[in-house]
């Protein structure tokens, strides 16, 4: 099975996703959405940069990438107002900074979440999931698989009809702190991304992003022949 407690290493790029717990739901209006997208800028922007995130009423996915150590450390520095602080160890390191990060988000989100709604305990499950995308050929792949996440649930025929991802950001070059250059220079540019997300077989990403036991070896294989 897939290790969620995979490190985090600056430099990587992962899929991190995340679920609530039981049947609820994280999202209940419209305004929940653009409130979450504030505390991730709060706490994930300073320390991943993000290419691809897809909100849905009761879970999340993400495309990011961490930043280098001098980075993080620098914004350590500063939240913590320790000019002095030495290094990673005295904090646990690299990798648990940055899942104190996400921590964060999920914890001042559902805080602000019970006050509204009047609700008590966690929102988001234990330990959100996260997984190494070590390898070019999935890097398009999981960025299409995360805009096509409402399609595949349901909720729309087209990802032109859901509002609360990333999509819209490439799709129609609205302003955004997305890494959007890096997704086009990877495609080979705007049209070849929408058109990539037009071809792509949805059945296929499936298979790829949702079967953790699948070995690495067969989802290279499926990758040949992700074309219609």
């Amino acid at each position: 099975m897939q290790n969620y407690q995979t490190p985090l290493d600056s430099g990587q790029i992962y899929h991190v996703w995340t679920h609530a717990n039981g049947n609820e739901n994280l999202f209940r209006e419209e305004r929940n959405y653009s409130f979450f997208l504030g505390k991730y800028i709060k706490h994930i922007s300073p320390i991943a940069d993000t290419f691809a995130y897809c909100l849905m009423p009761n879970h999340l996915h993400l495309m990011v990438r961490i930043k280098s150590e001098e980075d993080v450390m620098e914004f350590v520095k500063l939240k913590k107002k320790f000019p002095t602080l030495q290094g990673f160890e005295t904090l646990g390191g690299l990798g648990n900074v940055i899942s104190r990060q996400f921590s964060h988000l999920f914890n001042s989100y559902t805080q602000a979440y019970n006050k509204v709604y009047d609700r008590k305990g966690s929102l988001f499950i234990p330990n959100f999931k996260r997984k190494h995308i070590n390898s070019d050929k999935y890097y398009l792949s999981l960025l299409a698989y995360i805009h096509l996440n409402p399609v595949h649930h349901g909720f729309v025929i087209h990802p032109d009809e859901w509002k609360h991802s990333s999509w819209h950001a490439y799709n129609l070059e609205k302003q955004t702190q997305l890494r959007k250059k890096e997704v086009f220079d990877w495609s080979g540019g705007k049209d070849r991304l929408i058109k990539f997300h037009e071809d792509i077989r949805l059945e296929k990403l499936k298979r790829m992003f949702e079967n953790e036991d699948e070995p690495i070896a067969f989802k290279e294989m499926i990758y040949s022949h992700l074309y219609k």
